[in-house]
Parts: structure tokens; sequence; C-alpha cells
């Protein structure tokens, strides 16, 4: 790779060297540790002489921008600082939508490693554990023999056929999802999905009805497109489609295990739903992020095998069942808006990288998927089991749980007042991670009570957990 260095004439060519360089260094352009060319390399890419290159180095080697290493080379001085930028993002012309997106709140963030708590019950996460490293390495060591075959062009928007095929048969065995491949549009998670579907569907004010309590990064990414986002409040049956107004557009709901609280759509909500989306002409966007992980009922239809009129569009994702930072998800749209999402997915970011589906296509033809899914859906069950024996133990003067019959949280209320807000940072001090259900509400009341993620908490460490939480709410409620 060639040093980025421009040349203007024949005039002050030392100078002009030197205060490129410099100025380069100063910025943080040439980062502390870079190694610049060889002086007869540089001479070369820039038509001048050698020795003007030697001289740029040694001048700035002397004013300890540079340092010189025998036999290795010239590398950047580590006591090079970036200069900061001056200029305030208030100064620009698209000063307004900068700061709607700045005083976006954060929503559902995973902390890293070094912020973790010893005893997290964090949402949307697994236990590192559990995931099959040897079956995924052997998978993706296939994937690079497949990339080495091809020719080096960009790949499909939609995503790989051999992933398209794999996704395809496993919906339509493990949710009953009535779908073909070329239905199918692989995505960077299941959020990507939203995205792509909402841009294609709404503009600003378009009316967007979403069940609320519900998942927050939904509804800021249809506010960001302008669209006008109702909460419509939820009960023991799901969304009250009663209360989907007229006008709406687009519908999203979690009909398995409804987010955050947990329970099911019944049947009787489901027809009724399908049936008001038709009368609209509104588009149903099913998210059924944690289905695969169901322990007690009959299973449920999915909203979108239940479809006879090409109105759901059914969102689906892996980092539930595998891992979240493989961002990998997927969409099955119906043929209305199909063509429109994967023009859509071309323009915003051409495809999905081909490694990982290349692996994850191969992890799931091999029946991997599955194996790996039923073993982690033993292991969860046990830590579900544990934390609501514990709800209806100890812990039940204060807290009840939400029947929830699938995924891997829960959520549970408080049956007296309590200082949720105190009790979290309580339990921060005694290494326990837990989290509010209160944003998770947006036009309704919002209720007091506790999201208990149990994907990523060991099941060893649950009573422990569970411990610290009693000694703290003993103190405070």
């Amino acid at each position: 790779m060639e040093l980025h260095v421009v040349i203007n004439g024949r005039k002050d060519l030392a100078g002009q060297l030197y205060n490129q360089l410099r100025s380069a260094i100063e910025s943080g352009r040439l980062a502390a540790g870079t190694q610049l060319p060889p002086s007869r390399l540089l001479a070369e890419q820039l038509g001048i002489s050698r020795k003007t290159i030697s001289d740029t180095y040694a001048q700035l080697t002397y004013e300890n921008f540079l340092t010189g290493v025998i036999g290795k080379g010239t590398y950047v001085n580590a006591r090079a600082s970036k200069v900061e930028r001056k200029q305030n993002h208030s100064d620009l012309a698209g000063f307004e939508v900068i700061e709607s997106w700045r005083n976006l709140p954060v929503f559902l963030r995973h902390p890293t490693l070094e912020g973790s708590l010893r005893y997290d019950f964090i949402g949307g996460a697994t236990s590192r554990g559990l995931f099959p490293q040897d079956d995924w390495r052997r998978c993706t060591s296939h994937a690079l023999r497949q990339i080495a075959g091809t020719k080096g062009f960009y790949s499909l928007a939609e995503g790989l056929p051999a992933l398209r095929n794999a996704i395809a048969r496993h919906i339509s065995f493990s949710r009953g999802v009535n779908c073909q491949d070329e239905d199918v549009v692989v995505c960077n998670g299941a959020q990507q999905a939203l995205d792509l579907i909402s841009r294609v569907l709404t503009r600003p004010g378009s009316i967007v009805a979403m069940e609320d309590p519900g998942y927050p990064p939904a509804r800021l990414l249809f506010g960001t497109h302008g669209a006008t986002v109702i909460g419509v409040p939820v009960d023991a049956e799901g969304i009250q489609v009663d209360k989907i107004p007229l006008g709406t557009r687009l519908i999203y709901v979690t009909p398995s295990h409804q987010f955050p609280l947990g329970m099911p759509m019944s049947q009787e909500r489901r027809v009724a739903l399908l049936a008001r989306a038709h009368e609209l002409g509104a588009i149903v966007i099913e998210d059924d992020y944690d289905s695969e992980f169901r322990y007690e009922g009959r299973p449920t239809d999915s909203l979108q095998s239940m479809d006879e009129r090409g109105i759901v569009a059914y969102v689906g994702t892996f980092s539930k069942t595998l891992l979240p930072e493989l961002r990998l998800g997927y969409a099955i749209l119906p043929p209305a808006i199909l063509e429109a999402v994967v023009r859509a997915k071309q323009l915003t970011d051409l495809h999905t990288s081909t490694l990982p589906q290349w692996a994850l296509a191969k992890f799931i033809a091999e029946g991997c998927l599955l194996k790996h899914i039923r073993r982690c859906h033993t292991i969860y069950a046990g830590r579900r089991d544990r934390i609501l024996a514990r709800m209806t133990g100890d812990l039940s003067p204060w807290l009840e749980a939400v029947p929830t019959r699938a995924g891997f949280h829960m959520v549970v209320l408080c049956k007296v007042p309590i200082d949720v807000p105190l009790v979290i940072e309580l339990a921060k001090k005694v290494e326990v991670g837990l989290y509010a259900i209160d944003s998770f509400f947006y036009q309704q009341p919002p209720q007091d009570g506790f999201f208990l993620g149990f994907g990523a908490i060991e099941t060893l460490d649950i009573d422990t957990a569970l411990d610290r939480l009693r000694d703290i709410l003993q103190q405070v409620a």
C-alpha cells in the first residue's frame, strides 16, 4: 500500500514532504507505531530523489516524530498525539438532524467484557460456553474454501442461495413457515430487516402501530424514518387489535413471545389481527425473535403460516440461537414488498458478508443448528424453572412472574411498592445485573418490575444472584 503524499511541482520538495508527514502524524492519520516506506520505495513513488526522503526522515527523527529501528525500518514515534478538530456540530447546516440522532436513548446495549457484572440477567445474550466452537470452526473452514473458488465479485443482495435454502428448510420444519428459497432475504441481524421493511413502506407521517409495552429499538427505528409510532396496549391475549388506528400502514408484533411480557398471542387475536391488517391495507411484521425455545403447551402456528393474503413479513434472527456477534438474520417477505426490500438492501450495504453466510448454510444443512437448539433448550428450561421456583418461594412476597412459555427471558412484576432504580443500583454493588421494564412502555402507563434474561447467566449462579436480590428487597421494600 502506498503512503498518501502529494508533491506539487518541483519547488521545495523537502518542505512539501516534511509538512505533509508532520501534519499526518500530528493529526493522528499516521498512528503511533506505523512503519513508513523505505526511502528508496517512497522516492520511486513520488518521483523525487532518495536523498530528499532520507533528509526528511532524519529531520523528523531529530524532532522526535519518527524513530528508527536498526534492521527493521522507520516508525512513527509513540509521542505523537492527535490534534482535536475545533468545529462544533452546531455550525453545520444539518445540526437539527444530528441533534435528533444524538438525543436518541440507548436501549439494550450489552456491556463490554470489562464492564460486565458477575451475575447478569441481561437479555438477548447467550452463554459463550454453549456455542459449538468445533462445529462452527469446521463450517468456517468450508466457507473459506468456497470463497477461494469464487471470482471475487460482489455477492447477491438477497443472500447466498445455499443459505436461503437452508433458512427456508429450517423455519418450515421448526416454525411451520410457508416459504420458498426466493422469499428469503438474508440480513445483518433482525434489526436490519426491520429497517429495510420500514424504508420501503413508510414516509414521514406514516402511521406504524406496535405493541405497548414493546421493543424500543424497533420503535426508535420507525421514528427515525419519520413515522408516527402509535403504542397499542396489550392484554393476556396479545395486542388489542380493535385499538389499531385507521391509516396504519405497518404493524409490528411479537406474537409467539410478546416482548417484553412474554405471553403468546391467542389464536382468536391472531385471526383478528390478520383481518384488521387486510382491512387497513397494512403489512404486519412478525418478529419471531426467540420462539425456538418453547417449554410447555402445544406449538403455536406462526402468524405467517396463517396468512392467506400476503400481508405478513416474518423476521427471524440467529443472534438468540447462536451468538449476537454473528449479526445474521433474515426476513421472509410477501411478494408485494420482496423486490423493493432487495433493492433497499442493495443500496444500503450491497450484501451481508459471505463468509458467515457460507458457514451458517453448512451449519444448518448438517443439522448442527437443530442439535445446538436442543442442547440449549434443556439448559434454558432448567434456568427458567429455577427462577420460577424462587418467584413462587422466598421471593413471592415482593415479585410475581408473568406467565411465559418460550424464550430465554421473563418479566417479574412488583407485588408491593418497590424503589426499582434503588434496587438496581444496590444490586450492582453486589455484582448482580438487573433491568427495569418501565423503559419498554411508550404511551401506556409503565409498570414496576424487572426483566430477567437467563440466556447468559450460568445455572449455578442463579440462586446466588437471587439470594442477593432477596436480601436487598428485605432491606428496601
